[in-house]
Order: C-alpha cells, then sequence, then structure tokens
C-alpha cells in the first residue's frame, strides 16, 4: 500500500509535515510528494541538517553543483531535485529573488529502450495470470505499471473500447486504446474480482480504498463492484495508515519481479522493463503513422517535447536509409564497385550478339576492361 497517501496531524508541526500538507493542498501526486520530500531531507543532510530557512543561493548552488560533479547524476535527476528546492523555497517559503548559478549536470539523456514487437511477445508469453494481462495492457495500451495495477472496473469501457486513466502521473487523467485482443480476458477477470469481491462482503469486509475525500462525500461506494479493483491482491491486508483491513490492488514491486524475471528467460538483454512496454506503445504507433498529436494525447504527456523523444528511436533504417557495406555487398558476400556501370557495346547488342562481346565498365572517364571480382573473408 505505499501508493496511499499517510495521514497527517490535523496541525502539523515538523517541517516535513508541513510540505506535505502544503504540497497536498497544491494536489500534487503522492509520487510528486516522495520525491520532491526525499530530495529535500538530502538537501538538509548535505549542509548538516541546518534549516532551509537559515541558507540561501549559496547552500542551494553548492548542493546541486555537488549533484552534478560527484554524485555524477544524470540531467533530468538534477532538474528534478532543482525542482524540489525551488518548490521549498518559491511555493512554500515564497522566496521569489533565487537567481541560481550551479554547475548543470552533463551526463547526457539517454533515448529509452523498446522492444521490437517479436521481444515483447516473447516477453508477455513467459508471463502467466495476470502478470501477463498487465503486461499485455502496458504494451497494448501504453499504461504505466502503477496505472494497470490500479486500474478499477468503471475504468475498462468494453462498448467504446477504450480505457480510462485516472489517479495518473501529475493528477491527470486521460483515455487510451483498449486491445480487441484483450476485452474477452479482461471480461473474466472483472467476473473472478466481482466473484472475490462479493466473497469478501459475505465475510463482513469488501471496502476498498478510495482516494481524496470520496469515502466522506460518498461513504457506500467502497463496497460498490465499479470501484474495485480489477486485479485485486490475493489476501486481504491492514491498511497502515487507517487500521482498515481491506483488500487492496497487487502490488507495483510484484509486477516489476515477475517482468524482469520474464525478460531474462526471453534472453533479451536490453536495459529493459516494465517500462519498456510503454515506449515501445508509442514507438510501434509512430511507425504505423499515427499522429504524434494522437500519441501524446494516448501517452497522458502535457508537452508535445515529451512525445517526440520516439521520433529519435524510430530508426534511421526505417526512414530508407541503408548502409555503404549493405550497398555494395551482393548476396553471395560479393562486392560491386560503386559508380560503376558495365556498358555493353553497341555493335555487339541484341540476341546476334557474338559470344565474343565483352561488357565494358566504365567509371568516370576510365574505361576498365578486366573490372576485377572481390571477396569479403
Amino acid at each position: 500500500m505505499e501508493d496511499i497517501p499517510r495521514p497527517l496531524p490535523h496541525k502539523p508541526t515538523r517541517l516535513l509535515d508541513q510540505l506535505r500538507a502544503h504540497m497536498r493542498s497544491r494536489n500534487l501526486s503522492y509520487k510528486t510528494e516522495q520525491t520532491y520530500i526525499g530530495w529535500i531531507k538530502s538537501y538538509i543532510v548535505f549542509h548538516n541538517k541546518r534549516h532551509p530557512q537559515e541558507m540561501g543561493k549559496k547552500e542551494i548552488n553548492e548542493f546541486l553543483s555537488h549533484l552534478a560533479v560527484h554524485k555524477n547524476l544524470a540531467i533530468n535527476t538534477q532538474k528534478t531535485a532543482l525542482n524540489a528546492i525551488i518548490y521549498l523555497y518559491k511555493q512554500f517559503y515564497g522566496v521569489q529573488d533565487l537567481e541560481l548559478h550551479f554547475t548543470h549536470a552533463r551526463k547526457p539523456r539517454i533515448l529509452p529502450a523498446v522492444f521490437s514487437a517479436s521481444e515483447a511477445m516473447s516477453v508477455i508469453n513467459n508471463l502467466e495470470g495476470i502478470y501477463k494481462m498487465m503486461a499485455s495492457l502496458m504494451y497494448g495500451s501504453g499504461l504505466r505499471v502503477m496505472e494497470s495495477v490500479r486500474l478499477r472496473v468503471q475504468d475498462v469501457d468494453f462498448a467504446n473500447g477504450c480505457l480510462f486513466v485516472r489517479e495518473a502521473k501529475g493528477s491527470k487523467s486521460r483515455r487510451t486504446l483498449l486491445p480487441k485482443s484483450m476485452i474477452e480476458p479482461l471480461q473474466t477477470q472483472i467476473d473472478f474480482a466481482l466473484a472475490l469481491h462479493r466473497k469478501d462482503l459475505d465475510e463482513g469486509y469488501g471496502d476498498v480504498y478510495l482516494p481524496h475525500a470520496l469515502a466522506r462525500k460518498y461513504p457506500g461506494a467502497g463496497r460498490e463492484p465499479r470501484w474495485q479493483y480489477v486485479f485485486p491482491a490475493a489476501s486481504r491486508s491492514l491498511d497502515p495508515r487507517s487500521n482498515v483491513l481491506r483488500r487492496h490492488h497487487v502490488g507495483e514491486q510484484t509486477v516489476q519481479r515477475a517482468v524482469r524475471v520474464a525478460i531474462r528467460t526471453a534472453r533479451i538483454h536490453k536495459k529493459a522493463g516494465c517500462h519498456t512496454f510503454r515506449h515501445s506503445f508509442a514507438t510501434n504507433l509512430l511507425r504505423a503513422g499515427v499522429d504524434i498529436r494522437n500519441i501524446q494525447e494516448m501517452m497522458g504527456h502535457t508537452d508535445l517535447s515529451t512525445t517526440q523523444i520516439y521520433t529519435h528511436i524510430v530508426g534511421i533504417q526505417e526512414r530508407g536509409v541503408v548502409s555503404p557495406l549493405d550497398a555494395l555487398l551482393e548476396p553471395g558476400g560479393q562486392v560491386k564497385e560503386p559508380g560503376v556501370e558495365y556498358l555493353i557495346n553497341a555493335d555487339a547488342t541484341g540476341d546476334n550478339a557474338p559470344p565474343s562481346a565483352a561488357a565494358t565498365p566504365v567509371c568516370g572517364p576510365f574505361s576498365i576492361r578486366r573490372p576485377h571480382t572481390y571477396w569479403l573473408h
């Protein structure tokens, strides 16, 4: 239940609790809250646990430069740390005149790995049960692993052939494709999830976690079938934040471990995981000629530049570019001379050409009477 925000004191006094309360008032996602709190903790510890109000531009520059020079972090990682500290000072403390001059990270952005169609299916076929279904949705619908485990019954629209993704990154919602091949398996899985829910109700349980304040606004909604998870956990567990025994969804890390094992079994030696399915979804749509704006909408990207990274993943061999080696090499290993044209003597053409008529290769101003044959060994 790592994705459920922990409760805060009614009147928080500790700095980090106050920060958490402030972030929740701005509707930041819980993942963003955890990330920002982690970087702010690192910033405070780096300066020997001094209070942030006692520090300023100098200390911020030192910390960010330390991340780039000594930690050798990537550009995006340093930007995340910068965003956390900017939030602390500008949004929380209201400091506006932050002119920072720090060493920027030079470790370049790495293009994400993608599966080919055969690789993706090889990994999926090495999975079983709900893990195979979730991997299929990540590849066929572009879901993140957390979005797949959080999928609820009401989010699957069989009539319109789409999935609604709620509680997504940045607290955004979107609609994406529902693969036709997944309709029957999902219907079977939903029937199983609802049967398990009826069993929980018979035993005096059956209340599912609801986000935000929906549990207070709709007291009975947590027991309704539409709010149940499509992929429920195998057993009930005690929510440490509310002390309520309920059935949560399958754990995110459990899915990640199963996918890692499947990748090793398929003998795919790439830096790959659950998120590789999502990258492969966008890349394959781009290869198929789908408009990049539609891909942006299905991926849930706010900025088009985030989606444009997939234009760099589509290989240049798919744009008609041929390697010079492949252009010269004939089937069987024989090499074709570049720029050489073999012209038949005009006097010895046609069906009546004598057997002695020789082909004369011409290359620029030179005539090659006896072309050599080269072989690659």
